[in-house]
């Protein structure tokens, strides 16, 4: 069973000399509330099906299978009715973590939110100096509501 741990941070200015490699991902949703959320996603050339549920504190369960494209598409076309999220995902190595900068598109251009995932809850780690403040427990920063609440419409 896949336990993710996940902080999340709104980001000052992108590091763009120390960012290891990037992808473009977009993602839509079959299910998504509280409780639970189904989602499938294009990330560079690969398709997958992602589950994820039970949410408590920073700790939620996910399972996330690869798919092919064909079944991808069907998905996107048919059941991903409110929307879908695009972006550019943007790997960064910082004191033994991987931190992950997603640079929205579209409805969502302008924000720029970076993501660490932890082993446990009570893991220490460093903030990079382009990293502004965190906004983990804050709803609005959710992919899945990002969909329904653009980040064009926040002002």
């Amino acid at each position: 069973m896949a336990i993710e741990i996940e902080r999340k941070f709104i980001v000052k200015k992108i590091p763009n000399d120390e960012i290891k490699y990037s992808h473009y991902i977009k993602q839509g949703y079959i299910i998504s509330d509280m409780q639970k959320v189904i989602r499938v996603r294009q990330k560079k050339d690969d398709f997958f099906i992602t589950i994820k549920g039970n949410k408590t504190g920073i700790s939620r369960f996910e399972f996330e299978y690869k798919i092919p494209k064909k079944d991808a598409d069907q998905l996107f076309k048919n059941f991903c009715k409110e929307g879908i999220i695009e972006k550019t995902r943007h790997y960064i190595e910082h004191k033994g973590h991987t931190w992950e900068l997603d640079v929205f598109h579209g409805q969502n251009e302008g924000l720029v939110v970076a993501e660490i995932e932890l082993e446990s809850e009570e893991e220490k780690f460093s903030l990079p100096e382009w990293v502004d403040y965190e906004v983990t427990y804050k709803e609005k920063y959710y992919n899945m509501n990002l969909i329904k609440n653009p980040f064009k419409r926040w002002t």
